[in-house]
């Protein structure tokens, strides 16, 4: 479901009347006399659905963890904020940018729309900015050609959809100024290279069973869930273009199953 443009023509839906009966149906009718449903409802529901929209499209959307691809930091049910004009601001449904402002960084946590099917919107961390190049060797990352900092930090064991019972080993990363938790699941192999599709500038990256390279091309982000063994991402499936992105995660508001983690700011 395309919510923001379902949003856009209730908008103008509403606002046509309001503006019809502002300008015309007013000034005809008779002194007394209510105006009709039509007008009554959409002339009610207009400055709603016009502030719901403008929060929406230019300040701060919510969005819903699915799945369990950034676990530990995010965890499948979490609904969090997202800040939408941290990265520029972008018209509401064509997602263009018309106002720059800054720019995605290493370790931040970003929504945006999937590269194969826009109408989805993903959420990973930054890992590769324009220009870098990133490797994956025997599960630990390299930014160009400089480890980034690990340190373990014990188990975290969790059950999947299913019920089965994932076992991890979790460790802390430090990626651009930003620390957080990955896990790695030791028995998972680096990467299911079955599972790598055809994407633009595939020709950038070279895969083998113990390691991958990419070199990210300009205007484009390469992006990793948390969850090293248990994510979808620029791995498997490619770049992210800039046009794509939707805005920067930065609080959990709800949660139905855990309310502690309700107001946890997102690192």
């Amino acid at each position: 479901m395309n919510f923001p443009l379902i949003m856009l023509i209730l908008l103008v839906i509403t606002g046509g009347v309001w503006l019809l009966d502002h300008f015309v149906l007013r000034r005809s009718r008779a002194p007394g006399v209510h105006e009709p449903w039509w007008v009554e409802y959409p002339k009610s529901f207009f400055p709603v659905i016009l502030i719901v929209f403008c929060l929406r499209s230019f300040l701060v959307e919510p969005f819903k963890i699915p799945s369990g691809s950034m676990i530990p930091t995010l965890r499948v049910g979490d609904f969090i904020l997202v800040n939408k004009y941290t990265y520029g601001i972008r018209l509401p449904v064509i997602n263009l940018k018309v106002v720059e402002l800054n720019q995605p960084q290493r370790g931040e946590i970003m929504v945006f729309r999937y590269p194969e099917n826009p109408s989805l919107d993903y959420i990973k961390r930054v890992v590769g900015l324009p220009g870098d190049t990133i490797i994956y060797r025997n599960k630990r990352l390299i930014v160009n050609g400089t480890p980034v900092k690990t340190e373990a930090a014990g188990e975290y064991n969790y059950v999947e959809s299913g019920l089965n019972y994932t076992y991890n080993q979790r460790f802390n990363e430090s990626l651009g100024g930003h620390s957080h938790a990955i896990l790695n699941n030791l028995d998972a192999p680096n990467m299911q290279l079955s599972g790598v599709r055809q994407f633009p500038f595939r020709e950038n990256c070279v895969y083998n069973e113990s390691e991958f390279i990419c070199k990210v091309p300009a205007g484009h982000y390469f992006m990793m869930g948390d969850n090293r063994d248990s994510s979808s991402d620029s791995r498997y499936w490619g770049f992210v273009p800039e046009r794509n992105i939707v805005g920067k995660a930065f609080m959990v508001w709800w949660n139905f199953s855990e309310f502690k983690r309700i107001g946890l700011s997102v690192e």
